[in-house]
């Protein structure tokens, strides 16, 4: 499965969440660990709702970027 990851850069750190999976969340000092980090979360998620026998959500969300002209 092909979930959509939604990185954001902070001050200080980068986030990552995936809207296809409330409340899987990561946090790191870079991108690198963050992508790390919330691949495990969401394997680790997969996990808990196959052991609790409950479905897995498909992936449906989708990202895109616009090109905005700046004033």
């Amino acid at each position: 499965m092909q979930y959509t990851v939604i990185y954001e850069k902070g001050d200080s750190a980068w986030g990552a969440y995936v809207p296809d999976l409330p409340g899987v969340i990561a946090a790191g000092d870079s991108r690198e660990e963050v992508e790390s980090l919330i691949r495990e979360a969401v394997e680790f998620h997969i996990e808990g709702l196959k052991a609790e026998g409950l479905a897995v959500p498909p992936p449906a969300s989708s990202a895109g970027t616009l090109d905005i002209a700046a004033a």
